[in-house]
């Protein structure tokens, strides 16, 4: 088997070496996913900046933003600002085959793109709920908890699709039209968020801090804004390499995160979109939703605020 080839005038480099220890794959098995999966993964990563996870041989894993000097001219970029980093960044746009079979021979595993699609900075495209179950063989209990934010969901008229996250959760996502500005729907997502733990909190909860959770799923509300979620049918860096997969709702019971992976989601997908297929059209929040995630505070801010009490009182 070569170790090298060219496609869509891209090499490709080093195809027989180990993705990363444990991976239970080789750089061939992700490049050859991403080409199977390109005109989905695609439609998903589309005129939004993104963010990538590389590992190289023999480093640890990075999240890259700003893309490297080396990076091809034909390359589409886009520069926005970065909340976390507090500089302007060139983000890279995925929107053909060429880029994305470039990223993958740079080793870049993961696949996470704004919710704001360029050159629009001022709406989200989808409310997310980032279901987070606690550690161990706890995806049953972050099926429930999806189960939750569905009821949330159809309660205030709307309609949402469900994906594996490639880790241990689930992610929820609805799609909305442009009439509320990003500041509101980060909003409407802690309204969300609150109404289902109100439902079960001896399931879930919406406590940033991680050991105020006590064993329970976090629904984590923060994916708005400029944040990034992992797109669907991205690959994640974990033993086996599993992959976002959407799911439907009826099916959750019957799936692990672990039964997607680069080795086979190509297949089980066949010719179908089902993200796409599932996905519903957007939608307009309700006034009431968003009124009361506007009366709750933000996640990080509280944390913020709170993880400096506690170091006061345990100082004092």
């Amino acid at each position: 088997m070569s170790t090298s080839e060219e496609r869509d005038g891209v090499a490709l480099t080093n195809l027989d070496q180990p993705l990363f220890e444990g991976a239970g794959a080789s750089k061939r098995d992700l490049v050859d996913y991403l080409d199977a999966v390109q005109e989905r993964l695609i439609r998903v990563l589309y005129d939004r900046p993104l963010s990538v996870v590389r590992i190289m041989r023999g480093q640890d894993k990075f999240m890259q933003k700003n893309v490297p000097k080396y990076t091809p001219d034909w390359v589409r970029t886009v520069r926005m600002w970065a909340e976390s980093s507090q500089r302007e960044v060139a983000y890279a746009l995925c929107n053909d085959r060429r880029t994305l079979l470039w990223f993958g021979n740079q080793r870049a595993v993961e696949y996470h793109p704004t919710l704001v699609r360029t050159p629009d900075w001022t709406h989200t495209t989808h409310l997310v709920l980032d279901l987070d179950p606690p550690e161990g063989d706890a995806f049953g209990t972050a099926v429930a908890a999806a189960r939750l934010v569905r009821t949330v969901l159809t309660e205030a008229g709307l309609e949402g699709a469900v994906k594996t996250s490639g880790a241990k959760g689930l992610h929820v996502f609805v799609p909305i039209d442009d009439h509320w500005p990003i500041d509101d729907v980060a909003a409407a997502t802690r309204a969300v968020a609150a109404r289902a733990e109100r439902l079960d909190p001896d399931l879930a909860t919406t406590a940033f801090i991680r050991e105020d959770r006590h064993g329970k799923v976090f629904l984590d509300p923060t994916r708005a804004g400029g944040a990034t979620v992992v797109a669907a049918y991205s690959p994640r860096l974990r033993p086996g390499v599993p992959v976002s997969f959407p799911l439907s709702w009826d099916a959750l019971d019957d799936v692990r995160p672990a039964d997607f992976t680069v080795h086979n989601a190509a297949a089980l997908l066949g010719d179908a979109d089902p993200w796409a297929e599932r996905m519903p059209a957007p939608q307009r929040l309700p006034d009431d939703l968003v009124t009361e995630g506007r009366t709750l505070p933000i996640p990080r801010v509280a944390a913020m605020h709170e993880g400096r009490r506690r170091k006061r009182a345990a100082q004092s």
